[in-house]
């Protein structure tokens, strides 16, 4: 696990009508802050990434889909500093994953629909503090190609 990343399981509660979806409360231990709440929409297949956050803390989760979510240690100073991390997370895995500033993150679209991925971030988006680079052209070690294990 890269130092400082947490994965909390989510309560789903089910009825003839449809579900309720838990994220995040203010009254949860692992609550931070609010700044905002986005949703992104990711397509089967497409990457979006490589970004890194200098101050704020995102929670990832999936109400819709499924992702491949990757993180990549860029801190210096942390004891897992250059390590990767993969989680497939969505319908099949509802969890939320807090994601400290530092480390770089990407996730790319799973199966044949959309995703629908939650941040829950700490503060509000500022261009000035995240940093991008090219998902398939940069120092990160890590290949977005389909894996067949």
């Amino acid at each position: 696990m890269i130092e400082g990343v947490l994965v909390f399981s989510l309560k789903q509660i089910p009825d003839e009508r449809g579900k309720i979806m838990h994220m995040l409360r203010c009254d949860d231990p692992h609550f931070e802050q609010f700044g905002e709440i986005y949703f992104s929409v990711v397509y089967p297949g497409v990457i979006k990434g490589w970004h890194l956050h200098k101050e704020m803390t995102l929670n990832y989760a999936v109400v819709s889909g499924m992702i491949k979510l990757v993180l990549y240690d860029g801190r210096p100073d942390s004891s897992t500093y250059k390590q990767l991390q993969e989680f497939f997370i969505g319908q099949s895995n509802y969890v939320l994953v807090r994601i400290p500033p530092g480390v770089w993150n990407g996730f790319k679209g799973l199966g044949v629909a959309p995703a629908i991925v939650a941040n829950c971030a700490t503060l509000p988006h500022d261009p000035r503090e995240i940093m991008r680079v090219d998902p398939l052209d940069n120092d990160i070690p890590y290949n977005w190609e389909l894996k067949h294990r």
